[in-house]
């Protein structure tokens, strides 16, 4: 071996363990497909555009940032304090989301590749891995798009299927094709300034509008995805209006919260809410590309063009990217992983990002940290205990590696669910939130300084 650490896949997940294991002065070798240029074609997936590291495939939203009373918040403080290239980059490339941390999704990815390139202790290598290495410390973060050949060889090491589920992508608005005399700008109960473009429906329109979803032609699955589920935190547009028309006006069409000023009047002077509304988030820093926020969708092109300019203000909308529908597998971790994510048939081998089954990119950027820093650890003879479950790193890790049930494991984001129940007195439901995550930056602060995590 001419590496101390073998990393497949260049995602966020793996992009964030390379980073973590070269700052740590060990030598790593960084496997990506995307850019190898095989002859059999087989360098790519049906989701990806790029051969970026880092690429975000769905939104270019890491949610919320709030880290007083959003656990999603408090994973990104704390992947912070851990010196997280994931979370450098997108700070470096943020756009306005209101209290969420979105970004200019090609000047991340770019800054990510560059800086991984360019680092002294990264070997990155345009291949593809079509098995598991036989020796060798390796972090397989293939992502839910693993290629076929691997895929085989991880279910002939582990003695299990892989579980599946089908996932998303919204389409993306060229802003200048947007009438914003129809539109307007702001965020939900004007929360984080105006950083949403809101298209405002009446009742006819709306219910028009879900009519047309479910009328509207989809694409058709292969008979051996047919039986794949759905991952609820990405649900097909298409697919909550089939669960009934009022479905979509309490989620990602509310339109609670927002103001429409062109429907002031003397007694209403900054407007009404609208009966449902659609929301589109800026994608780029140059504001020229919005993403229609909830909309991930399966229907084919040509019906989300004429569906999608039904919406008010949309009319004349110029797709960036449609949407689309790609299938994802992940592993039942719970039974195959250890606490330190080694695969237990193989203990050389850690599995790291959505393949583990956490959902969404900090998760797997999170949980590729963890990898790496375990990774790091057991080179030096250096053990390195779990952050505590009452820290967001710690109970995602916790629930992934044991804490689910693995019958029926399904892919989660992190949440304060995931963390032990809060003791002592009584807490007032208003001041939960902030209590779990005080009570997380304490025991977080405490692991930090208890472990030897600098660099060497």
């Amino acid at each position: 071996m001419d590496h101390d650490l073998h990393i497949i896949g260049g995602g966020l997940a793996g992009s964030e363990a390379a980073w973590q294991v070269a700052e740590a002065g060990l030598s790593v070798r960084l496997s990506e497909m995307r850019g190898a240029n095989l002859p059999d074609g087989g360098d790519s997936t049906p989701a990806h555009e790029t051969d970026r590291l880092a690429e975000m495939v769905c939104s270019n939203s890491f949610r919320s940032d709030d880290a007083t009373s959003n656990a999603v918040g408090l994973i990104h403080q704390e992947m912070r304090r851990m010196g997280s290239l994931v979370m450098a980059c997108a700070d470096a490339h943020r756009v306005p989301a209101g209290s969420a941390l979105a970004v200019d999704r090609d000047a991340f990815a770019a800054e990510v590749t560059a800086r991984l390139a360019a680092h002294p202790k990264v070997t990155l290598v345009r291949e593809r891995i079509d098995d598991l290495p036989p020796s060798g410390s390796t972090i397989v973060a293939t992502g839910p798009l693993t290629a076929p050949g691997l895929a085989d060889a991880i279910a002939r090491a582990t003695g299990a299927d892989a579980l599946a589920f089908f996932d998303a992508i919204a389409p993306i608005v060229h802003r200048d094709s947007i009438d914003m005399g129809v539109c307007w700008m702001a965020a939900r109960w004007d929360k984080g300034g105006k950083d949403y473009i809101n298209c405002p429906l009446t009742r006819e329109q709306y219910e028009a509008f879900v009519a047309a979803l479910n009328a509207g032609e989809k694409t058709e699955f292969k008979e051996w995805e047919k039986d794949t589920p759905y991952f609820e935190g990405c649900m097909p547009v298409e697919v909550m209006a089939e669960r009934g028309v009022e479905t979509l006006r309490y989620g990602p069409m509310r339109g609670v919260g927002l103001d429409n000023p062109h429907s002031a009047t003397p007694e209403h002077p900054n407007g009404r809410w609208p009966y449902a509304c659609v929301q589109l988030r800026q994608d780029n820093a140059l504001g020229t590309l919005w993403n229609m926020v909830g909309f991930q969708t399966k229907l084919k092109h040509a019906e989300q063009v004429r569906i999608f300019r039904t919406i008010p203000g949309l009319e004349k909308a110029e797709f960036a990217r449609l949407g689309g529908i790609h299938r994802n597998s992940f592993i039942k971790s719970p039974i195959l992983l250890d606490r330190e994510l080694r695969l237990k048939a193989m203990p050389h081998i850690r599995f790291a990002g959505q393949i583990t089954g956490c959902e969404g990119y900090v998760e797997s950027a999170a949980i590729g940290l963890l990898a790496a820093r375990f990774a790091i650890a057991e080179a030096r003879s250096r053990p390195l205990p779990p952050p505590p479950p009452e820290t967001a790193l710690g109970a995602l890790l916790e629930h992934i590696t044991g804490g689910a049930d693995a019958d029926s494991y399904q892919p989660m984001n992190v949440n304060f669910g995931l963390m032990p129940p809060l003791n002592g007195p009584k807490v007032k439901k208003g001041d939960r939130k902030r209590a779990y995550t005080d009570r997380a930056r304490a025991a977080f602060g405490e692991w930090l300084a208890s472990q030897a995590l600098e660099p060497a």
